[in-house]
């Protein structure tokens, strides 16, 4: 899973964010077209759509030839994201499923754009991990359907290290090792992009801090909590445990510095799992484990990405939608996604199948299905980009030693308080 980029499409959805007041539009358009069937079109990012995700789409259309899938894809999720919001503005019906990043489902809930799944639309999410039912919920309503999840890892040198480490205490303990080999320690995505979000998000977290409160408008990064989280990033840079480097690293930098040898420690997603055990590169094949984030007095906890699909409130076929991400969420599609496509679960029966954990091309589900279950979620917001934003610059220039953690917490704060007023 790659984070999505928000500040990239910060303009068009700044705009949108400043009034969350629902339109009434939205709320006549829920009662409309529940029973509608028919074809429908599936938007989604290209990036998160591989050949088993076309599989999947081909054998629904086969089984039901009257209400067709056609899929539709942007270049990323940023492109995505602009694209649906000019349709939804225009209450343009031509899209009927979305995928959707996370994060972005309560600014498209708080707008009512999206339609949501209760009374007689209600959805069983029994089978579904916990966690990633909350991402789809906005204000105890769910608004969308969980389709894939994944969570931060932290990858380890197992040939070099005696122990996984639980704390960063125990983490940056073992630095030593690293500095007589002459490898960098410890690495995350800490570019100024929103990969640096997730990884502030997770270090607070670690220490019990939050950006925003459960409202989704009230920032809460004036706090020691977040002080502590946050200085675990600025403190392990300033020593030199976070190698000078790993501020420019994005995803696949920081991949290719840990399967070229040169980290101890990685914090990334479960896609690298496979790709460092194969890749004809890579020089930690069979030498390194994974495990959960560290945490301050044990184990850490992760931000969860993936995608929730949704159903645009515009859809005048709402019946064959929700017959369709229902589909999506079925263990066999889930099986062939995860197997084939390497795309993490969202039913939790899989991270218990043995078949699945013998898999040595699987062998992060255990740790991924751990991360899961303490994950925390980036900020529930209708202004994520501006939240977003204001994270990533303010902690990038508190990383790099330009401001005080402090006071780049001070302007965090700031920032989210200008950006959720202007309603």
């Amino acid at each position: 899973m790659k984070a999505w980029r928000g500040p990239a499409a910060a303009t068009a959805a700044l705009v949108l964010a400043a009034g969350c007041a629902a339109p009434d539009s939205g709320l006549a358009a829920a009662r409309r077209h529940l029973a509608g069937r028919g074809p429908i079109t599936f938007v989604q990012a290209s990036d998160e759509a591989g050949v088993a995700t076309r599989q999947v789409i081909e054998a629904w259309n086969r089984l039901h030839p009257d209400q067709r899938v056609t899929l539709r894809q942007f270049g990323d999720v940023d492109e995505l994201h602009d694209n649906l919001v000019h349709h939804f503005k225009a209450e343009d019906a031509d899209y009927d499923v979305l995928g959707a990043d996370v994060v972005t489902i309560a600014e498209y809930a708080a707008h009512r754009w999206l339609q949501p799944f209760k009374g007689g639309y209600s959805l069983d999410t029994s089978p579904l991990l916990e966690q990633t039912v909350a991402t789809a919920r906005y204000q105890g309503t769910l608004y969308a359907a969980p389709f894939m999840t994944d969570a931060g890892l932290l990858y380890y040198r197992k040939d070099l290290v005696p122990r996984p480490p639980r704390t960063w205490r125990e983490l940056r303990g073992y630095c030593e090792i690293a500095r007589k080999r002459r490898m960098g320690c410890y690495a995350g995505q800490f570019a100024k992009y929103e990969g640096l979000t997730v990884n502030v998000t997770e270090a607070v977290a670690a220490a019990g801090g939050s950006f925003v409160k459960s409202d989704g408008t009230t920032p809460s990064a004036d706090t020691p909590a977040a002080r502590e989280g946050l200085s675990l990033l600025v403190d392990a840079y300033r020593s030199g445990d976070i190698p000078a480097e790993a501020i420019t690293y994005q995803e696949e930098e920081g991949r290719h510095a840990f399967e070229a040898g040169k980290l101890l420690f990685l914090r990334n997603w479960s896609y690298v799992y496979p790709l460092a055990n194969s890749d004809g590169a890579s020089v930690v094949k069979g030498r390194f484990g994974v495990t959960t984030l560290p945490g301050v007095d044990g184990p850490g906890r992760t931000a969860l990405g993936g995608q929730d699909n949704a159903v645009n409130v515009y859809s005048k076929h709402k019946a064959t939608a929700r017959d369709f991400v229902i589909y999506l969420q079925s263990p066999d599609v889930q099986r062939k996604l995860l197997v084939e496509q390497g795309q993490p679960p969202v039913v939790k029966s899989l991270y218990h199948d043995r078949s699945l954990l013998d898999d040595p091309a699987l062998g992060y589900l255990g740790a991924l299905e751990r991360s899961i279950a303490t994950a925390t979620e980036r900020p529930v917001t209708p202004f994520y980009p501006a939240v977003t934003q204001a994270i990533s610059d303010n902690a990038y220039a508190a990383i790099k030693g330009g401001k005080p953690a402090g006071e780049a917490l001070d302007d965090i704060q700031a920032a989210i308080r200008a950006a959720t007023s202007e309603q």
